[in-house]
Parts: structure tokens; C-alpha cells; sequence
């Protein structure tokens, strides 16, 4: 996995975390116990902490990164989708940003909050726990409780957990120069 360190600020990434040998992190990111940051992804945290903490997913080729003094945080079981960008927002425990979101500054996405696929969070908005928010810009259109969105924001964190330790213990490089006779 591409680690940098930037400034003297290296990435700090607990053991049993998950990180795509494709992924790349640069500066004062955190990736705490059981997070996992998919193929493709870019967090760079040279203007301001990024925290991606226990049990978070970042999905392949999602973009986390933030402005100067903005900590950007994603919360325990939190899940950024595949092809987000995450910048200087907070995400709060295990709400889910949908694929191709994206979330701008000082933003904060409140507990099992979903923000719908290809939405964009303005800066500065506060989306309540528990709530579905689609659109660009995203507005609220009602709770998730009782939607077909209920099952992946209930389901999400758990699966991406287990997939991330067959991911961990399963794939290896292959050598396309090189014949396997497997």
C-alpha cells in the first residue's frame, strides 16, 4: 500500500485496518482497527488531519482530503461509496454516502444518515440522523427507517468488515509476464 509521509506527518494505520495495496495515503491520516480503504482511494491529509475511524469503509476510488485547519472525520461504520469525494466534512456512525456523492466543507452527515447516489452535500449543511437527503444540491426527503435504503445503511458497515478480511487474506498479485500454472 502507497504510504507517504508529508512534512514529517506519516499516515498511521492500525494492524487489523484494511488498506487496497492500490490505495494511497499521504500525511496526517488516521485509519483506526477494522476500517478498510478500497482500491483506488486517495486520502490525503496535508492541509488538515483525516481520521477514517473503527469499522469505516472507503470505497474504491473515493477522495478524502480537506482544507486548511477543517479535520475531515469519518465516523465508526461509516461507509463513503464508491467514486465520492469527502472534503473537510464529518460523517457521523454508520451513515452511508452513496456512489458518486459528494460532500464539500464543514458539512456534517448526521448518525444512519444517507446521502443518496450522485447527490452533492453543500458546505456548511447539517443532515439529521436518520435521514435520506438526495439531490444537487442534497435536500432532505424523509427518514430512512421504513425505505429499501434502511437494509444497506443497516448492512453495510458488517459486509464491508468481512469482505475486507477476504479481501486482506485473499488477493495477491498476479504477474501477467509470468505463466501460473494454478
Amino acid at each position: 500500500m502507497p504510504l507517504f509521509s508529508f512534512e514529517g506527518l506519516t499516515p498511521q494505520v492500525h494492524e487489523r485496518a484494511f488498506v487496497a495495496p492500490t490505495a494511497t495515503l499521504v500525511g496526517d491520516v488516521i485509519v483506526e482497527e477494522g476500517a478498510s480503504i478500497w482500491y483506488g482511494a486517495v486520502i490525503r491529509a496535508d492541509y488538515a488531519p483525516v481520521i477514517i475511524r473503527r469499522g469505516a469503509n472507503v470505497q474504491d476510488n473515493a477522495v478524502i482530503h480537506g482544507p486548511p485547519g477543517l479535520t475531515t472525520d469519518i465516523g465508526p461504520g461509516a461507509t463513503v461509496g464508491h467514486n465520492c469525494v469527502v472534503h473537510g466534512a464529518i460523517l457521523e456512525a454508520e451513515c452511508l454516502v452513496a456512489n458518486g456523492s459528494v460532500v464539500l466543507d464543514g458539512a456534517t452527515i448526521g448518525v444512519g444518515a444517507l446521502v443518496a447516489a450522485g447527490s452533492v452535500v453543500a458546505a456548511g449543511t447539517i443532515v439529521a440522523a436518520g435521514m435520506l437527503v438526495t439531490g444537487a444540491p442534497a435536500v432532505v426527503k424523509r427518514p430512512v427507517k421504513g425505505t429499501g435504503a434502511e437494509l444497506w445503511v443497516e448492512t453495510n458497515p458488517e459486509s464491508y468488515a468481512e469482505l475486507a478480511q477476504r479481501h486482506r487474506y485473499g488477493i495477491r498479485y498476479v504477474d501477467p509476464t509470468i505463466e501460473d500454472d494454478e
